[in-house]
């Protein structure tokens, strides 16, 4: 299955990256491993997120939950795209 990423997503992965980068280099890259190890995951289980209760449609768009980060992600017939990502201490926006 394929993985691709909405510009927010690539947006979010960037600024996460620069604000822990600013306190801990090495949690930085830790942290973005972590990120990319689990959405490398969705490849081969794109179930394992859990569904989202008000999206459109709660079977194709889940969350996965990395660590203290959400991976919001929309599961398609032959790809997975990956909408954002973000904190737990961010704010919810459209959950």
């Amino acid at each position: 299955m394929r993985i691709r990423y909405t510009a927010e997503a690539i947006h979010n992965l960037e600024r996460l990256r620069a604000f822990a980068e600013k306190k801990n280099p090495h949690a930085a890259r830790r942290i973005a491993a972590e990120l990319l190890d689990g959405i490398e995951n969705l490849a081969v289980f794109p179930d394992i997120g859990l569904p989202v209760r008000h999206a459109p449609n709660p079977k194709l768009i889940r969350d996965l939950f990395v660590g203290n980060y959400t991976i919001r992600y929309l599961r398609k017939k032959d790809s997975i795209i990956i909408l954002r990502i973000w904190h737990g201490k961010e704010s919810k926006i459209d959950s």
